[in-house]
Parts: C-alpha cells; structure tokens; sequence
C-alpha cells in the first residue's frame, strides 16, 4: 500500500486529461457523445456521497474527480455546436438502463450495493461512447481515458481496508480507461492502415 496521499496525484491526471478533452472539445476535435458524458458526471458524484456516506475517506477522491470532469467536458461540448456526436436509439437505450440502475441505486439504504450500482450505471452510460470509439475512433481522445485508468490504478494502491465500497469503483475505473484507450488507439491504427479504395 502507498500513502494514501497519492489519490491526489490520480485527481490531477485526471484533471489534467479532462483539460485536454475539453480543449479538443471546444475545438472540434472530439466528438463527447452527451448521455455518456452526462452519466459519466452523475454516477461518480452519487457514488462519491455513498462512499462519503460509508467512510472510505481519501480514496473517494478518485471518484469526485472522475464525476467532475465529465461534468465539465459535457459543459464544453454546448460551447462548439459541432462538437457533439450525434444521439441513436442505441444511446437512448444505453442511458434508460443507466437512469434505471441510478433510481435503484437511489432507493437503497446500504452504501455497498449503492456503489455496486454507481458502477454498473457508469458502466451503461459508457457503453455508446465504447461503441463510437470502435466506430469513430478519431472522435475520441485516448489520453483523457489512460489517465483515468491511472488514477483507478493509483486509487486501488493506497487502499488499506479493502471492502466493495472502497476497491469496486477505483478497480472499475481502471479498467474501463484501459478499455476505452486501447479501443481508441488500435482502432485509429487498424483504420489507419486499411488501404484507400481510390
């Protein structure tokens, strides 16, 4: 176990990448799809006052740090009209189901399944923005995504009492940005290498 300081190192990679994602943002780089974003900054902010709620102490930072990120690229993403991936059913279907893991969530009493559904929630909100990152993969940004799973990483290092509410979302967050980083990045690469037909 490291210090359990360094969540705040984590916090700050991923401010630093969700500085970047909102620059690209405002200048059309990225294409943020708005219901993940939107989930991205609702689940972890519910999940942030559960684990308060818990008494996970320092490691909750991770998960305010990655509800307020996204919060703030959704932000951006009103700034450049042109800046917005366009909304499917897919997408619709995706955040109902995450809506619907966050009403659950709500009604229950124990912090424990409390941030089981904050993930799975997440988990549901992220799924269009996965799907577009394999479709479009130049409309995302991996760095943002690597980030994160570094500060999940760092996160899951400093815990010393080791129970679903300390360890779920910290462990998901890293594996959800490796995910989605390593999509971004092969997918550009594979695409990049397809021969064009003219």
């Amino acid at each position: 176990m490291i210090d359990q300081r360094f969540v705040l190192l984590g916090a700050a990679l991923t401010l630093f990448g969700t500085v970047r994602y909102i620059w690209q943002t405002v200048h059309g780089r990225t294409k943020p799809n708005r219901v993940t974003w939107t989930l991205w900054a609702t689940a972890p902010i519910i999940g942030f006052f559960a684990q308060l709620d818990k008494g996970v102490g320092l490691p909750s930072i991770l998960t305010l740090s990655v509800g307020l990120g996204p919060a703030a690229i959704l932000a951006a993403s009103f700034v450049n009209p042109g800046s917005y991936w366009r909304i499917g059913r897919f997408d619709i279907a995706c955040g109902l189901v995450s809506v619907a893991a966050l009403v659950i969530w709500l009604s229950l009493d124990d912090p424990t399944p409390a941030v089981v559904f904050a993930v799975f929630a997440d988990l549901m909100g992220g799924i269009p923005t996965l799907r577009k990152s394999w479709i479009a993969p130049e409309t995302e940004q991996a760095s943002v995504f690597a980030l994160s799973a570094l500060n999940g990483a760092i996160t899951v290092l400093t815990i010393d009492h080791w129970n679903v509410a300390t360890w779920a979302f910290p462990v998901y967050i890293a594996v959800l940005g490796t995910v989605m980083s390593t999509v971004v990045v092969t997918r550009r690469r594979a695409l990049a290498a397809v021969p064009d037909p003219a």
